[in-house]
């Protein structure tokens, strides 16, 4: 019996059915580690999911996105190294994900907590053990940056891409149901690029136009005024919180959300942690606010213009240029912000 995939839910069993229909018995030894288990507790909303200003109250976890990438790594090549190399891409999340890396002043590139990936496999003994016994070195599954169907540079799509943007569409913003998931899955093989490297690419221009469609509402949610602020302002939270001995970085990797924020409902700021949790609408001004707390900068672009039969959609189709040029000009200058300040 697996500790994660017996217990997962309805929905996500559906979806991950789709992604690989023979869930690969061997890997669930390998979910079922301690390291990648506790990626159960941490939504891969970077805490959106608590405040009203976000439509959903899905919980899909970190964990619940690794797997799937795997999956579909798994799908594609069949090839063991690659697959743990998507399944172990996120095992350095800390609680609130992304907003660690706002935390760190990281909000342009988002990739601060990347670096740790390779120390959280080789401090575990059991996914080493495991390593050992199926005669794979840690070099070969500790990054997956080294496989493209894994993982790629913007706007390429990859497994890692592919799944976050196939997920938040099904269960965060409910852009999908499972029907529209399976014609987008299933139209996707793996491709050359024009760099002659291996990509997932579409095979019919109507799918890969309409997978264009969602990934650019996504890639607007992703870095829209709501986002940029939840995100600056629960790391400005977790900064004030650690400068005063509540919690320390390292607890952002050892505990769940859930206790975190009962560290947060317990300290002083927990008012205008509510406040921001019950908030319905963000305020935004041309002038910068005074006497009260404001964010005002930019964020990480994420957006795909995929390859169809190995060509760039943007390249063979206006409908999906002008859909991704309309998504790279959304404006991020505002200064965004609540009626409150922090407490003194």
């Amino acid at each position: 019996m697996s500790k994660y995939y017996d217990k997962i839910n309805k929905e996500i069993k559906e979806y991950f059915k789709i992604l690989e229909p023979e869930f690969p018995k061997w890997l669930n030894e390998y979910i079922d580690t301690k390291e990648l288990l506790s990626q159960q507790y941490i939504s891969v909303t970077c805490g959106t999911i608590y405040s009203d200003l976000f439509e959903s109250d899905f919980f899909f976890s970190s964990l619940d996105h690794s797997v799937a990438v795997a999956l579909i790594v798994w799908h594609f090549t069949h090839d063991k190294k690659q697959t743990l190399s998507g399944l172990f891409h996120d095992i350095a999340t800390p609680a609130f994900k992304h907003c660690v890396d706002f935390l760190n002043g990281d909000y342009m590139t988002q990739e601060s907590t990347e670096d740790l990936t390779t120390e959280m496999i080789k401090n575990s003994k059991e996914i080493m053990t495991l390593l050992k016994r199926d005669n794979i070195d840690i070099a070969e599954v500790d990054n997956y940056h080294h496989y493209p169907i894994a993982d790629n540079d913007t706007p390429k799509l990859s497994a890692d891409r592919l799944e976050y943007s196939l997920s938040n569409a099904l269960f965060t913003y409910k852009l999908l149901d499972l029907e529209a998931i399976k014609e987008i899955y299933n139209d996707i093989e793996i491709q050359e690029n024009e760099e002659k490297e291996f990509e997932l690419g579409f095979k019919t221009k109507k799918i890969a136009r309409s997978f264009v469609k969602v990934t650019s509402i996504l890639s607007v949610i992703y870095r829209e005024d709501r986002t940029r602020y939840s995100m600056q302002f629960i790391a400005d939270i977790l900064k004030k919180l650690n400068e005063e001995n509540k919690i320390s970085k390292k607890d952002l990797y050892e505990m769940k959300e859930s206790e975190v924020i009962n560290i947060i409902e317990s300290s002083r700021y927990k008012e205008i942690f509510n406040m921001w949790r019950k908030a319905k609408k963000v305020k935004v001004s041309n002038e910068k606010p005074k006497n009260i707390y404001y964010v005002h900068h930019g964020a990480k672009i994420r957006y795909i213009d995929p390859i169809f039969n190995g060509e760039r959609i943007s390249k063979c189709c206006k409908i999906a240029k002008k859909m991704i040029d309309n998504n790279l000009a959304y404006d991020m200058n505002k200064f965004v912000y609540l009626n409150f300040d922090f407490p003194n």
